[in-house]
């Protein structure tokens, strides 16, 4: 995870971000709910984890009335942009919220908005390799931890295949690469170019260095190695440290807007206990991103399968 994703990049002017923001919505997706309860605007991350709890959330409102929710409205956006519209007032909640990646974006708009509860946590992110390309006798033998990068750079064509430019992490690894004083080149791309890439070199054995996330279908399909790291996590590593230092084992959380007490009770209180298995989501991401089974159906078949499960979020019986 993530994750994820670029610091606050300062907007030039609050006219760009929120004509951008008018357009995303107008291009958002909708679910139903069938009630006569308010549209409640839901930023969408662009990874499949968000798209998945998402799609879960759009099921259960759906099949639940009683929530008070008559539309759910999904907004497509990276997290500076979305926590930019959060502060604003232009989303009602967001989802899969990587912590502590994203707390900086969360701390400028607590004022609007508030975390209220982890959808899962302990998922871990860093730095792999190809299990098979550190075996005796190939061109990674002897490679356990970052600090040995700069010995392997030839062998990894000096490159460091990072994932979506939006990522808070794509900075964060720019400035671990610096931090490490490592002599790589760091690769930003769609997380669907990166993860093609690393497909292809491990088809062809080759070595390749990613930054990975977890939850991700990519440890169900592949053997990957996770670097080690010679400093653990630090809370100020990435803004006022050097960056030479692990990458924090994150949380997902759910963060909304205190308004939606008010105005959708029902789910406001649903969001507080909405969570989901670290293990399930990563079964479900397999089916949506190797198997390409659309996200709505995966989600349809989750909630059906766990009816005591949603039960305990909309808080039948409580």
């Amino acid at each position: 995870m993530a994750d994820p994703p670029v610091a606050v990049r300062r907007t030039r002017t609050v006219r760009l971000v929120t004509a951008l923001l008018a357009v995303l919505l107008a291009a958002s997706g909708c679910a139903s709910a069938g009630a006569d309860g308010p549209t409640v605007r839901l930023a969408q991350f662009p990874w499949s984890a968000a798209k998945l709890t998402n799609a879960i959330l759009g099921e259960v409102v759906a099949a639940h009335p009683e929530l008070g929710v008559g539309r759910l409205k999904t907004i497509q956006v990276g997290p500076a942009t979305a926590w930019a519209g959060a502060q604003r007032g232009d989303v009602d909640a967001l989802t899969e919220v990587a912590m502590p990646n994203q707390s900086e974006l969360a701390a400028k708009a607590e004022d609007r908005i508030e975390l209220v509860h982890p959808t899962y946590s302990g998922a871990e992110q860093g730095w792999y390799v190809p299990s098979y390309a550190v075996e005796p006798g190939r061109p990674l033998a002897g490679l356990t931890g970052v600090t040995q990068l700069n010995d392997y750079a030839d062998a990894l064509g000096n490159r460091l295949v990072d994932s979506d430019p939006s990522f808070l992490t794509t900075e964060y690894n720019a400035k671990r690469l610096a931090g490490y004083r490592l002599d790589l080149e760091q690769v930003t791309s769609s997380e669907a170019a990166q993860i093609a890439e690393l497909r292809r070199a491990y088809e062809r054995r080759q070595p390749i260095l990613v930054y990975l996330y977890r939850p991700h279908y990519i440890f169900e399909e592949l053997a990957l190695t996770k670097l080690t790291e010679p400093t653990p996590a630090r809370e100020d590593c990435y803004t006022t440290g050097d960056g030479a230092c692990a990458m924090p084992a994150y949380s997902a959380w759910t963060a909304a807007s205190p308004d939606l007490a008010r105005t959708s009770p029902g789910f406001a209180a649903m969001l507080r206990r909405f969570e989901l298995p670290l293990a399930d989501v990563e079964q479900m991401l397999q089916r949506v991103d190797v198997d390409n089974e659309d996200v709505e159906v995966v989600a349809r078949d989750y909630v059906a399968a766990h009816p005591d499960r949603v039960r305990q979020w909309v808080g039948a019986g409580a």
